[in-house]
């Protein structure tokens, strides 16, 4: 998974039970002023017990960004250093399960960052290509075309750093009526165009491997005949912070898309770990929001991560946070990479075209689902076509398998193309020359889960 990889306005439809935008009025009360930080607080899934945390929210000198009452959470803003401490004494801290901030430096949306990225520094190059498309043949998505290329009553959502609506090749699948920009605080922003990238080409790459049209001009996605959505929950900076991600699957959820794309890890903590600090706070919260989007009907497939990790053995993290001073630090299994780690998220692997592990691909026995192609991936960028590598590029492979599973099983949920998707894999064995690494059986194994994701049998069964 790439980290990208380490590569305002209430939006209107969303329902008033779903989703509540609260003036960033003044507070009521005075308090120290200390750097301006971003919270998720918890709190029992009513309308009322929302509510009360939002009056102890600003009661503690804090802002309402916005409320989730289906989740049980809000996420607030604070130049108030107490705010964690004060908002559990205020009305007693009845309301309050949980507090958390979502990043270690101050608030600067839209400010610069650095962050490395798998993205290739590649000239745009001239089409059409679809000859040199290895991956489709791999995943036998070239075969599955000969039986559908999805159906238009598909939308899949593209959570990434925005897509490109004027790519020829992404044009006539768009659908900018359900896209949304997520970055601003984690408020959904539907202003036209919010949506586009600016700094990235990362998530018009995505987009293409998904859903590029069958149109003659260029490259073919997996499934060409399905819509997609752009989802904007990375920052001109390059981070994904908890409130972004959440915004995102939420608003995937009530648009109804069946199927979402998570090419990234939340930042700024590669694991956030199950304590009872910040970091529990933020995992309990994102854990809540896929869950329910999961219960709406929405499959969240998502990148394994670019770090050659053993998920299932945790022991140290090096790169956290990435928003300030990264600190080394000890981790255990409780320290989940979110989202791939979450419940009922597909986690896909990486593979190459000679259908071996990617060297760059995080592996785990009983944490990957299926294996995907991500090394050196052709697909769509804004001016062009690019090849890219990364455990991003594998993921929107797998989504655009279960947009093809949705298309000729419209009564499937989320539960049923998951393990449709672990079913049909196609078996593949540890490598010959041994390596410790690779546990398991051929059937399912720590580099390729259940296997390589097979769209034939995607589409025929």
């Amino acid at each position: 998974m790439s980290r990208l990889p380490r590569p305002r306005r209430l939006a209107a439809g969303l329902s008033a039970a779903a989703l509540v935008c609260v003036s960033l009025g003044a507070t009521t009360t005075a308090h120290a002023a200390g750097p301006l930080m971003n919270y998720v607080v918890n709190t029992k899934a009513t309308p009322g017990h929302v509510r009360k945390t939002e009056d102890a929210v600003k009661d503690a000198g804090g802002k309402v960004l916005v409320s989730y009452q289906q989740l049980g959470v809000v996420i607030a803003q604070s130049t108030n250093p107490d705010f964690k401490t004060d908002i559990r004494t205020v009305h007693n801290g009845r309301e309050v399960q949980s507090v958390g901030a979502t990043r270690t430096v101050a608030v600067t949306e839209g400010a610069g960052g650095t962050n490395s990225t798998d993205e290739s520094t590649a000239t745009p190059v001239p089409d059409p290509r679809e000859g040199e498309q290895w991956n489709l043949a791999q995943i036998k998505a070239d075969q599955a075309h000969a039986v559908t290329d999805g159906s238009r009553s598909v939308l899949v959502g593209i959570n990434d750093s925005g897509v490109d609506d004027t790519h020829p090749d992404l044009a006539p699948n768009f659908d900018a009526a359900d896209s949304v920009n997520c970055v601003n605080n984690g408020v959904p922003d539907t202003t036209p165009g919010g949506w586009r990238p600016t700094t990235s080409i990362h998530g018009t790459h995505v987009a293409g491997i998904v859903a590029a049209a069958r149109n003659g001009i260029g490259i073919v996605g997996v499934a060409p005949g399905v819509r997609i959505a752009s989802v904007k929950v990375v920052n001109d900076a390059g981070f994904i912070y908890p409130e972004y991600s959440i915004c995102g699957i939420v608003w995937a959820a009530e648009h109804h898309m069946a199927v979402t794309n998570h090419s990234y890890f939340i930042d700024p903590w590669e694991f956030w770990c199950n304590d009872n600090g910040d970091q529990g706070a933020v995992q309990e919260a994102v854990r809540r929001a896929y869950a329910w989007a999961t219960d709406q009907g929405t499959l969240s497939v998502a990148a394994a991560g670019n770090s050659n990790y053993d998920l299932a053995h945790k022991t140290t993290d090096n790169g956290s946070p990435d928003d300030g001073t990264a600190v080394p630090r000890t981790i255990d299994n409780g320290c989940l990479d979110m989202p791939t780690e979450l419940p009922g998220v597909i986690t896909v692997a990486s593979t190459t075209q000679t259908r071996a592990r990617s060297s760059f691909s995080n592996f785990g026995l009983g944490k990957i689902d299926v294996a995907a192609p991500g090394s050196s991936v052709l697909s769509t960028v804004p001016g062009g076509y690019a090849k890219l590598s990364g455990t991003s590029m594998a993921s929107p492979h797998v989504t655009g398998i279960a947009a093809l599973m949705k298309s000729t099983h419209p009564w499937w949920g989320p539960r049923d193309i998951e393990r449709a998707l672990q079913t049909e894999a196609d078996d593949t064995a540890c490598p010959t020359t041994p390596d410790a690494r690779c546990t398991g059986t051929t059937a399912n194994n720590s580099f390729y889960g259940e296997g390589i994701a097979d769209a034939l049998d995607a589409v025929t069964r």
